[in-house]
């Protein structure tokens, strides 16, 4: 933990699911967590007390990640009560599904809003403000290899995400920080189990050589080991995180 003490993390989408278990990770790893969420403020507020009850030390931040005016104000906010940001993990995401035939602009236009633009306008200002050091952390999905279909508008958005890493891992050449994408697999969050069919799930269980669905603490596994010490000659890469799938 020691290495992590004084070191600031920004979540976003960080009140539920993989972006709920990654912020408790980081505070167990000694890392102050802003705790970014849309518009669900009691359920950031249990994950900051999650943090808390383990040890660590959380704040929230509300901002909805497509507005580019309160990605700002959070980053201003981060770096006047806390001095900067040393890492960023980019977890606010939508996933919306529809044959390419049937998907209609809203579908569309909203995945591209929240998951790339809203995924640009974070890296904007970590790229501007991240102190030396710093550790960039982006969700992308195993969509972008598997290609299913209903999956056109989503997986174009993350393929996006996967782009802009590599790009800017060699932007930030000579201040020693690390861009990396994660993708993971089936997980089992709410959102993804809810509706499913239960046979439907057990496919997807076996998709894995592992033969098991992905849970949020594996992905908030190597999300730690990117923004740890032991990641920093780790970047501009993209780690599939799906027990085997691809």
């Amino acid at each position: 933990m020691s290495a992590n003490q004084n070191k600031v993390a920004i979540v976003t989408g960080a009140s539920r699911g993989i972006g709920a278990a990654i912020a408790e990770r980081l505070g167990k790893d000694g890392f102050t967590v802003i705790v970014n969420y849309a518009g669900n403020a009691a359920a950031a507020e249990d994950v900051i007390r999650k943090i808390e009850q383990a040890g660590g030390k959380a704040v929230t931040a509300q901002a909805d990640v497509a507005d580019a005016d309160a990605v700002r104000h959070m980053f201003d906010g981060a770096q006047a009560t806390f001095g900067g940001v040393d890492v960023l993990v980019n977890n606010a995401g939508i996933m919306r599904l529809a044959t390419l035939a049937d998907s209609d602009d809203a579908l569309f236009d909203q995945q591209v809003a929240i998951n790339l633009k809203g995924s640009f306008n974070t890296l904007r200002e970590a790229a501007k403000r991240l102190r030396e050091g710093g550790r960039i952390i982006n969700l992308s999905s195993s969509v972008v290899g598997l290609y299913q279909p209903t999956y056109a508008a989503y997986a174009a958005t993350k393929a996006g995400v996967e782009a802009i890493t590599h790009v800017l891992s060699k932007e930030l050449r000579g201040r020693n920080i690390t861009v990396n994408a994660i993708a993971p697999g089936p997980t089992a969050t709410a959102l993804f189990l809810d509706s499913k069919p239960q046979a439907v799930i057990d496919n997807l269980a076996k998709l894995a050589p592992l033969e098991r669905l992905g849970q949020p603490e594996d992905i908030a596994a190597a999300v730690s080991f990117l923004a740890g010490p032991d990641g920093g000659w780790i970047n501009g890469q993209v780690l599939r995180a799906n027990g085997g799938i691809i």
